[in-house]
């Protein structure tokens, strides 16, 4: 019998769940290395659930400071997978604060606008995750996955979750 290739490994990433744990993500993040959150995560019951699946790392939202006071950072570097990647929940008040193409970062992630979108400037990778949480705004709930392709670089995949 022939055994089927792995899956290549995949940094789970997801926003704006505003307390709300879909049951769907333990199926579409199992197996993740890393979890990374991009804040308004809401109450510590979705971390707690997220950490059962992989490690995560999360930043505060707009929406956390009555939940979290000062436990969440607002912005978190991490190396996953190779990737140099910098979080933070609203992306233009990242920029303020840095410039991850000059910085050499892999992957800049951030969520608040509850859209998904997947931007390359040179050769850094934004993504926004979209949100997991409860259907808001009228538009879709998505979370991303990325792989890291043969030339080292990130790869998204945005998946729905309705």
């Amino acid at each position: 019998m022939e055994e089927s290739p792995r899956p290549a490994p995949f940094i789970g990433v997801v926003s704006d769940t505003h307390s709300y744990y879909d049951e769907a993500l333990d199926v579409l993040l199992a197996g993740a290395v890393r979890i990374i959150h991009a804040g308004d995560v809401g109450t510590i019951d979705v971390l707690a659930r997220l950490r059962v699946l992989a490690p995560v790392t999360p930043v505060m939202g707009n929406t956390d400071l009555p939940f979290w006071g000062d436990e969440l950072p607002w912005e978190a570097e991490v190396e996953v997978l190779g990737l140099r990647i910098l979080v933070g929940h609203i992306g233009h008040s990242l920029m303020g604060r840095h410039d991850p193409v000059a910085e050499g970062f892999d992957l800049v992630i951030s969520g608040h606008s509850h859209k998904a979108a997947v931007e390359w400037r040179a050769t850094t990778l934004f993504l926004n995750p979209g949100a997991a949480g409860k259907a808001r705004f009228g538009g879709p709930r998505t979370l991303a996955r990325v792989r890291v392709g043969p030339d080292g670089r990130p790869v998204p995949e945005i998946v729905s979750l309705d």
